[in-house]
């Protein structure tokens, strides 16, 4: 399969926001990590890159963007989701090692299995087993107190392992170790990759450590700023897949409309564009229908969108009952979503036609129908200036929804989280509408 393990969508990390000494940790970071690749994230201190690693683990959850493990988003995941993903998906590896004193070696490499309920024989016997692995075994009985930094890194390895997760994580493992003990321990993540074939994710900050990974990850001020394949162990399938997917030139409003829309190709272009529109439009305005009410609704849609059928017809098939070819809504509903669709569909029109002249429409729509209730002309006149720059795709909706965000003493408008993300996809959407190859 040419699918990544590891998908991050536009990961943006920001703390503090809104005020004056917000940091944006991470600012846009897109990633795909295969099974069973080596991949160091390496830049100066302060550049995200162990922000980045612990949003992949799920331990940072993100102000913007998406992080997918197997396919799963992990903001998405329940409380109990996110403690079996932690338990059996990862293994974390940290430079401060993080064992509990109280603890023998042993019972810190058993720990997570303790928490998984197993037997007591069972649980120790792998744990010895993998200290033997490491050359530890005669410490088992010992406390992390009367271990060197080599030893006590040894341990946490072997306590990222027990549970035998397909992902291992590791945030400056050698950063506190001597040279000799650093050297051990990189050694042992090259055998936990090319042996075991653990995907091994890695941060440092140390030049020396790179040759170790097939792919190098370059940050800077919350940015990746580049990538560096050593040796390439991704599915050709994907390598082949991601050149079909290069156009010759790409416009920055789809670039802008791709980093919403994430389902959204660059196959989906022209008439192509039609059944995802209707999609996005339908999940947009609908909820608390049957699936099959949903998906006829779907395809009268597009047959609208297509311009085969014009509103009154729409209205009148949405009534009809399934046995006649409709989609089993009832009058007032039907009527209600198509005069949601046109005053939508008219807003795209609009800013089509003009945009520069229409911003100021298109704000006002937008402070109605979302229930701003903007009327201080100062903040509407900042409410506007924000929409014309994204009508210009000169921000993406991540700009706009900071800017609608932020207090209005920094100069944003002081929307509530949940008023900014309304507004964002309504003109989100607006803009997929207008757009046209």
């Amino acid at each position: 399969m040419a699918e990544p393990c590891i998908k991050v969508n536009q990961l943006r990390v920001i703390y503090n926001k809104g005020k004056s000494n917000e940091v944006r940790s991470l600012d846009g970071v897109d990633l795909e990590i295969y099974p069973q690749e080596y991949v160091i994230i390496y830049g100066p201190s302060g550049c995200g890159k162990s922000t980045l690693l612990y949003g992949i683990s799920g331990l940072q959850p993100p102000t913007y963007g998406d992080v997918f493990v197997h396919g799963k988003n992990l903001a998405e995941m329940k409380k109990k989701e996110m403690v079996e993903f932690h338990q059996t998906s990862i293994g974390m590896v940290f430079q401060a090692f993080y064992l509990i004193e109280t603890l023998t070696v042993l019972d810190n490499v058993c720990l997570p299995k303790v928490f998984r309920g197993e037997n007591l024989r069972e649980r120790r016997e792998k744990a010895m087993e993998l200290l033997q692995r490491f050359g530890i075994a005669e410490q088992a009985d010992k406390f992390p107190a009367q271990l060197s930094g080599g030893q006590k890194q040894r341990v946490s390895i072997a306590r990222a392992l027990v549970n035998n997760p397909e992902i291992i994580l590791a945030d400056e493992p050698v950063g506190n170790l001597d040279s000799e003990s650093a050297q051990n321990v990189l050694d042992i993540f090259q055998e936990i990759n090319l042996t075991d074939k653990k995907t091994l994710i890695m941060v440092t900050h140390n030049p020396e450590h790179l040759a170790y990974a097939d792919r190098v990850v370059y940050m800077k001020d919350g940015k990746k700023v580049s990538e560096e394949v050593n040796r390439d162990k991704r599915p050709k399938e994907a390598l082949k897949k991601e050149v079909e997917n290069v156009p010759t030139e790409i416009s920055s409003e789809l670039k802008l409309l791709m980093r919403t829309f994430k389902n959204l190709s660059l196959q989906q272009v022209g008439v192509l564009l039609i059944p995802f529109k209707a999609k996005q439009l339908l999940s947009h305005i609908l909820s608390d229908l049957s699936e099959e009410q949903v998906n006829a609704a779907e395809n009268l849609l597009k047959e609208f969108l297509f311009n085969n059928i014009d509103i009154n017809a729409l209205i009148e098939k949405l009534d009809l009952d399934f046995n006649k070819g409709g989609a089993g809504w009832n009058k007032l509903r039907a009527i209600s979503f198509a005069q949601r669709v046109k005053s939508i569909l008219d807003q795209s029109e609009n800013i089509r036609e003009n945009q520069k002249s229409n911003f100021i429409a298109l704000s006002d729509y937008l402070n109605e129908v979302c229930g701003l209730k903007l009327t201080d002309d100062e903040i509407m006149l900042r409410f506007r200036s924000f929409i014309k720059l994204r009508v210009e795709n000169k921000i993406d909706r991540f700009g706009l929804e900071q800017r609608l965000d932020a207090p209005k003493s920094l100069g944003g408008i002081g929307l509530y989280k949940n008023s900014a993300d309304k507004v964002v996809r309504e003109i989100e959407l607006i803009m997929l509408l207008k757009y046209s190859a």
